[in-house]
């Protein structure tokens, strides 16, 4: 099956919500709240423009987006491990050069994956009684 990168549109804006909020994915992100379908959409109306969504055939099966030159990535449970996270940044760096990544060190598959698509680390950020 062929990935498809497009642009995103308000009928993927729930797919987006509900992968951010899915437990297998939200552990990955800096911020883990619950994102509710009016704050979804509060947020897609300002950003919808830097977002994209990975289609397998007609099922979105990821999204990627860029806010301050920071890159936000996540593929749906059932497709990680098949190339959709790096096909998704390999195009958004088409449109997005300058973009960087701030990346959980717990979160090894996202590490994995930056460094798969050219991504060398720079900073470490140590925060007290953080994680």
């Amino acid at each position: 099956m062929n990935m498809v990168f497009v642009k995103n549109e308000k009928k993927y804006w729930e797919f987006i919500r509900e992968l951010r909020n899915n437990p297998k994915v939200k552990g990955g992100f800096i911020t883990q709240n619950e994102i509710t379908q009016e704050q979804q959409a509060c947020y897609m109306t300002q950003h919808n423009d830097n977002f994209y969504v990975c289609l397998w055939g007609d099922t979105p099966v990821g999204y990627v987006g860029v806010i301050n030159e920071d890159i936000r990535v996540a593929t749906h449970p059932d497709f990680q491990g098949r190339g959709v996270g790096k096909f998704m940044i390999n195009e958004l760096m088409k449109k997005y050069p300058d973009s960087t990544a701030k990346v959980k060190i717990q979160n090894v598959a996202s590490l994995k994956l930056f460094q798969a698509c050219g991504f060398k680390k720079k900073y470490y950020l140590l925060e007290k009684n953080g994680e």
